[in-house]
């Protein structure tokens, strides 16, 4: 059986690969330009990838919040970090973020198992 890793990676990675092998010039070029943003430029990627973190988590989008996820634990974010990102979210995002702050929590565990 997947793990809720591997579901969520292997679901946006088929869906990803179909979208863009449409060849929309509008949808490829957001997609990479969405790619390119998370580089290391005056804020390093570590520092980008938290910011998309909070953004994701404010704006309530599971998906987003999971990619970042991701991303942060691929660039050495700390549990102790991460839960900093967790407090400011739930600060600028309200109570509404709690529920968004569980899954998170549960994914980020999951991360760490594999």
């Amino acid at each position: 059986m997947k793990t809720i890793v591997e579901s969520f990676n292997d679901y946006r990675s088929e869906m990803n690969e179909k979208i863009l092998s449409e060849k929309n010039i509008t949808l490829n070029r957001f997609f990479n330009l969405d790619m390119h943003a998370y580089d290391n430029g005056a804020l390093d990627k570590k520092t980008k990838e938290l910011l998309g973190l909070v953004a994701s988590m404010v704006l309530r989008c599971d998906d987003c919040i999971r990619y970042h996820l991701g991303k942060a634990h691929e660039v050495g974010v700390t549990k102790a970090e991460l839960f900093e990102v967790f407090a400011i979210a739930n600060l600028v995002g309200g109570s509404i973020c709690i529920p968004h702050t569980r899954r998170a929590v549960e994914f980020w565990e999951a991360l760490n198992q594999e």
